[in-house]
């Protein structure tokens, strides 16, 4: 098997997990879920306290619609090259720099906020624990990376 190959199969495959993953959390961003309006809620509660109110508040009431339009589109870019199959390197590499982008925002928040690695949020007066959603947030961006260092093109010069 050759070198290209390998890499586009790669890139694929890394891609279609990403998509998988952005994808498949729409109906929970979109749909007022209890985890995302905690997790989203929380969050908007830690930015309240140093960017204001206004701020913290616009992202604990739409800041999972943001995440989930972005994820939608990124997703997208990422399986465009089903349709244009001679730009997968360049679609690829992009999708991959936005996946990076979105999930260092997620693992941000689960290091460095009250939301925590571990999501625990009360549900129907039940309490939840996804262990399994910050994980997710650091396999994207490893994967991101590593699309991006598959797909990288040089620069050219002008």
């Amino acid at each position: 098997m050759n070198r290209p190959i390998i890499i586009a199969t790669v890139s694929w495959v890394f891609a279609l997990w990403t998509s998988y993953i952005f994808v498949g959390s729409l109906f929970y961003k979109f749909s007022g879920a209890a985890e995302p309006v905690h997790i989203f809620g929380t969050i908007g509660s830690w930015m309240s306290g140093f960017l204001g109110e206004f701020i913290g508040n616009g992202f604990a009431n739409y800041g999972a619609y943001l995440v989930g339009i972005f994820e939608l589109i990124t997703a997208m870019v990422l399986l465009s090259p089903i349709i244009m199959r001679d730009k997968r390197r360049q679609m690829h590499c992009m999708g991959a720099l936005m996946s990076v982008f979105v999930m260092f925002g997620a693992i941000f928040f689960h290091l460095f906020t009250p939301l925590g690695w571990i999501v625990t949020w009360t549900e129907n007066g039940v309490v939840q624990m996804d262990k399994g959603l910050a994980n997710a947030a650091l396999s994207i961006l490893i994967c991101g990376l590593v699309v991006i260092a598959l797909n990288k093109t040089p620069l050219r010069k002008y």
